[in-house]
């Protein structure tokens, strides 16, 4: 008897871990469900920056797209309004807040409105109807400069890439301490990318498969980056895309090139309000009619 209960102990030892073998991921869903956990942790960063105060230099908050106004937000433009300072004041006579300008006008007052010592962005603020819109496009004109593209993977030079990614550099971005204006990664590195996730989502720098900067295909993903393809989404919870669409200094059909492409790709039906404003100016109405 006791042979017999030894041996049927251990041929339930070896199937529980035959079973517990045949359970276990395959490599693909292992990366798969890292990079939706990454996602996620992406996502939860927009999350607490969009509950976050906007700094008092950037005039987006205060323009027509953060829509309509509590009575704490109307408190806090009241401390707003006080601590502009003179020039933001002087550009805001320029700008009549209820007036809708033709396009071909805003672009000129939203140059003109720019009050940073050096050539400054413009930003355009879209209020949609609804809410979870995205998508990507490829803008005509690059947004007044070369893009920095950082990449994690094998050949990141022979792709086109301007920094090559390493663990080092991970913990480089952790520290605020690295520039750049874009990333791509093979999907190998999406684990060790999770370390920063609530660094590059709230930044619109998570690499993700859903926009092709997650792929094998690097040179393809870097090349598209250079030719202006850009992605755009509604803020966490919010009805509003904020998208940088070119440059204070950059000529002004190329702007207006830009906002149209856009906005045909997101599509009229879905649009409520259009406001451009410079980084550091006030925010202009722009006639939808007129694009």
């Amino acid at each position: 008897m006791g042979k017999t209960k030894i041996k049927t102990i251990d041929d339930s030892v070896k199937e529980e871990k035959k079973t517990k073998k045949s359970e276990k991921p395959s490599k693909v869903e292992s990366v798969e469900k890292t990079i939706e956990q990454v996602r996620g942790d992406a996502e939860e960063g927009s999350r607490r920056l969009a509950r976050t105060n906007v700094s008092e230099e950037d005039g987006r908050r205060d323009t027509a797209a953060a829509g309509p106004r509590t009575e704490a937000d109307n408190k806090q433009a009241k401390q707003n309004k006080k601590s502009h300072g003179k020039k933001y004041q002087e550009k805001t006579q320029m700008v009549d807040q209820n007036q809708t300008y033709p396009l071909e006008e805003a672009i000129e007052l939203a140059q003109q409105t720019s009050y940073t010592k050096f050539p400054g962005s413009l930003e355009l603020h879209i209020n949609t109807q609804f809410k979870n819109i995205k998508g990507t496009v490829s803008l005509p004109y690059t947004v007044g400069k070369q893009l920095t593209i950082l990449a994690f993977g094998n050949h990141t030079k022979e792709a086109g890439a301007d920094i090559v990614g390493t663990d080092e550099t991970i913990d480089q971005i952790a520290k605020g301490k690295i520039n750049f204006d874009a990333v791509v990664a093979t999907p190998e590195w999406m684990p060790k990318l999770a370390k920063i996730a609530k660094v590059l989502g709230p930044r619109g720098l998570m690499p993700s498969p859903k926009n092709e900067t997650v792929t094998e295909n690097l040179t393809k993903a870097v090349s598209e980056l250079r030719g202006g393809k850009t992605e755009y989404k509604t803020e966490a919870n919010g009805q509003v895309i904020h998208l940088l669409i070119g440059k204070v200094n950059q000529p002004k059909e190329e702007v207006k090139a830009n906002i149209k492409v856009l906005y045909n790709n997101i599509g009229r039906s879905k649009i409520k309000k259009i406001t451009l404003s410079p980084t550091m100016g006030p925010g202009i109405k722009v006639n939808p009619a007129s694009i």
